[in-house]
């Protein structure tokens, strides 16, 4: 799952991809070094990150969405916790909904309920502006457990078809660095129902806290050695910001598993 964000304020690469030529650009080219997914956000998510609104997150998104539906055998994932822009995003050519608030708004569970989709269940504690401020835990990895199950049992009597379902731990959203390492390292301990796992943990602070600060530039080799390392504990979808070397590193790790 290639990341392409369409804000100004992502925290790795806001700003790159605001023209529409070189938003489809990047698309194309992730494709060509072997993305399946395309994941297009138009609000960030990054900790203290001020939101948009409908209209605006709209006016960012929906033209891509449109010119890359045109696409064959393309994912097109549209990253939003705001029920009007899935819901238009689908209509306009998106096939899967990726909801960094885990589909607590029921308004966002009927939009995919009348949909096929496929869905991204992610796990945060608070939100983007409050997420990072002392969040604690007693178990990180059994409430992370108990919360797919939960969303699992909603989300299936709502009507969606549990192989629709996708689980992200949410690595970096209400977690301190000892949080995300117990959930890179037990993966197969909050999988549920045999429902994939994706992990998105592409150039985060954690991997930067690790290496004393390290730049953006740097946490990309910690990030394809964390790529393999979660592909081992049983992550089967992984959404990146460099394709080519992920896809590299997953390819190796396939061929030795």
């Amino acid at each position: 799952m290639a990341i392409l964000n369409v804000t100004p304020d992502s925290f790795s690469d806001g700003g790159r991809h605001l023209e529409l030529d070189d938003t489809l650009a990047a698309a194309r080219r992730f494709l060509e070094e072997g993305a399946d997914i395309l994941d297009i956000g138009g609000e960030s998510t990054r900790p203290g990150a001020d939101p948009v609104s409908v209209d605006h997150e709209l006016s960012r998104v929906l033209p891509v969405i449109k010119n890359l539906a045109e696409l064959d055998s393309v994912g097109i994932s549209i990253d939003t916790c705001k029920p009007g822009v899935a819901e238009a995003a689908l209509r306009s050519g998106a096939n899967i909904v990726n909801d960094i608030s885990g589909f607590r708004d029921p308004e966002m569970i009927k939009v995919c309920a009348n949909s096929d989709c496929g869905i991204v269940v992610m796990h945060m504690k608070g939100n983007p502006q409050t997420m990072q401020r002392s969040p604690v835990y007693q178990d990180v990895v059994g409430e992370v457990r108990d919360f797919f199950q939960e969303r699992f049992q909603t989300l299936t009597e709502a009507g969606i078809e549990p192989t629709r379902i996708v689980f992200d731990p949410g690595i970096g959203f209400g977690k301190t660095l000892s949080h995300n390492l117990a959930l890179l390292r037990g993966v197969q301990d909050y999988s549920v129902h045999n429902r994939p796992i994706l992990m998105g943990l592409s150039r985060k602070s954690f991997i930067g806290a690790l290496l004393n600060d390290s730049p953006l530039p740097r946490r990309e080799a910690p990030t394809q050695a964390l790529t393999a390392l979660t592909r081992r504990n049983g992550a089967m979808i992984h959404r990146v910001h460099q394709v080519k070397e992920n896809v590299d590193v997953l390819r190796m790790i396939e061929a030795v598993m």
